[in-house]
């Protein structure tokens, strides 16, 4: 027999994250699962690797361990570290079930898709999934396998390097679509305080979040309460753009 898939996961709000225990779960009756995931939550933290910083693998229990590091170290010791965490190279890389969205230009910042972009940067396909807190995670986690099988079986076909990023809103209705980026717009500020002691220590960032009306992107279907999968690039490379910069560099290298 053909031995079962093999999934990777790892997330940003670290190895005992619920949102992580739920879709590992969901996949365990059809793949085998290792988890590779922070031992502290990581959120924001985007595709940081500890380069300057050693750092200790733990493992918790069979197929389970936590790193003292960031998302994309999770990966990247999972796959780099011979045969420490996995068995062989795993058939696909799942980041989540994050708690909370990561819409628009927050996959610039989220540590969860940092994870499944490491996985994706090495030619594995990768999902990275985030669910909104008031939903059930079972029923996220789920929907997340069946996406997983279905790119598992697309990538067999056809493989290529995919990156994945699925959202589930809020009073989610059971739909999903296709989309592209939307733009959130948040309450941008630094707010300055003082502790007791009467130094100055600062917050960033404000609680309030709208987006902006634009068809077919992830925010339109979070506000139409349907789930999001938006495949996300890997060549960062603005195309469009080379005429331009060709102009600029020649101006730029004429001038005395």
């Amino acid at each position: 027999m053909a031995p079962r898939p093999l999934a990777l996961l790892s997330n940003d709000d670290g190895y005992a994250s619920p949102g992580l225990e739920a879709l590992r779960a969901a996949l365990i009756p059809e793949w085998d699962v290792v988890v590779v995931a922070p031992e502290i939550e990581q959120s924001a933290s985007s595709h940081a690797l500890s380069l300057r910083n050693a750092l200790r693998l733990r493992k918790v229990s069979d197929g389970v361990y936590a790193l003292d590091g960031t998302p994309a170290d999770c990966v990247y010791v999972a796959l780099h570290g011979a045969t420490r965490t996995l068995p062989r190279r795993p058939d696909i890389v799942l980041s989540g079930v994050n708690l909370g969205l990561n819409l628009g230009q927050d996959v610039f910042y989220s540590g969860t898709v940092a994870a499944a972009r490491e996985g994706a940067l090495r030619g594995i396909p990768a999902i990275a999934t985030s669910s909104h807190t008031s939903l059930d995670l079972s029923v996220v986690a789920a929907a997340c396998a069946k996406l997983a099988s279905a790119l598992l079986e697309s990538h067999t076909r056809a493989p290529r390097h995919v990156l994945l990023s699925a959202n589930f809103p809020k009073g989610w209705t059971g739909a999903m679509r296709a989309t592209t980026l939307g733009r959130r717009i948040y309450e941008e500020r630094v707010e300055f305080r003082a502790d007791p002691y009467g130094k100055e220590y600062l917050w960033l960032g404000g609680p309030g979040v709208r987006h902006a009306e634009s068809e077919g992107t992830d925010t339109a279907a979070h506000d139409e309460r349907v789930a999001s999968v938006t495949p996300l690039l890997l060549d960062l490379t603005a195309h469009a753009e080379l005429p331009v910069v060709s102009r600029i560099v020649d101006v730029a290298r004429r001038a005395p």
